[in-house]
């Protein structure tokens, strides 16, 4: 049965939009509803599905992703997902049956690598078809894909290198998203800290957001400096936030965007920030 509008509403406990230069705004949901009816770009990000890991039904915690997204995506057109890391646990056997499972998502779809994502480079474009680090382009917006660890697993701070040469080329874009599995200062306890990349981040203000995975207990946003950081829970995996869910970010005209957790069959409690 796909999801109405007034249910889709009513499922989101709470919602953002987020202003240039970083001012955010709470919405309720009759502001939401007419913003939604406005946006010119939606994405979904999910992450942490974790596939095989042990004692854990990963083959439903995928296809559950696959039917929430869908049934959303009929009534809320998205153009795109972004599966932000930990897409298997460790084991490189994992990577096709998981993309098999992807590849049922309604809508194209980009991957970064996280830290349970245990290939090498040469493995994951085998598989996927991009790098480690990639930049896709879309009306005016560019989104860049960063990983943040290796074949062994460790976390990494992301190639400043490769963002700084990246951030120059589209500092002439509406908005640049980026994506990276691990998140890059102190909030939590597996994170790591990365100052360079807040200095970085700090020189171009088009830089609307940065999403992470890899904490499945936060689905908060985190305003860094002035550039909104963002968590989405997890889709998979043996722990985490009650509910397994995923984040939408609509654009709204050139320079804001709405951004929320949606669960199509619970109400969802954002974290305040």
């Amino acid at each position: 049965m796909s999801l109405s509008r007034r249910d889709f509403i009513a499922r989101i406990s709470s919602a953002s939009l987020v202003l240039l230069g970083g001012g955010v705004v709470k919405l309720n949901a009759h502001d939401l509803s007419n913003l939604s009816k406005k946006a010119n770009l939606r994405f979904v990000i999910a992450s942490d599905g974790h596939y095989g890991e042990q004692n854990t039904n990963s083959d439903e915690f995928y296809q559950a992703l696959v039917e929430n997204v869908t049934k959303f995506h009929q009534n809320n057109k998205v153009d795109f997902c972004v599966i932000n890391g930990d897409i298997i646990h460790d084991r490189p056997e994992f990577l096709e049956p998981a993309k098999q499972k992807l590849d049922m998502l309604p809508v194209k779809y980009y991957v970064t690598k996280g830290n349970h994502d245990r290939v090498n480079e040469t493995r994951w474009n085998e598989v996927w078809g991009m790098p480690f680090n990639h930049e896709v382009r879309m009306k005016n917006n560019t989104f860049l894909l960063a990983n943040t660890s290796n074949e062994q697993g460790k976390y990494l701070s992301p190639d400043i290198a490769w963002l700084t040469e990246k951030l120059n080329a589209n500092n002439g874009q509406d908005n640049v998203f980026i994506f990276m599995h691990i998140p890059q200062a102190k909030w939590t306890a597996n994170a790591i800290e990365t100052p360079a990349l807040i200095e970085l981040l700090k020189k171009y203000k088009n830089v609307r957001g940065v999403f992470h995975g890899h904490e499945h207990d936060q689905d908060n946003v985190i305003m860094w400096e002035g550039v909104p950081c963002m968590f989405d829970s997890h889709f998979g995996g043996s722990w985490g936030t009650s509910y397994r869910g995923f984040r939408v970010v609509e654009l709204v005209g050139k320079n804001s965007y709405v951004t929320y957790i949606m669960n199509p069959t619970e109400r969802i409690n954002q974290a305040e920030f």
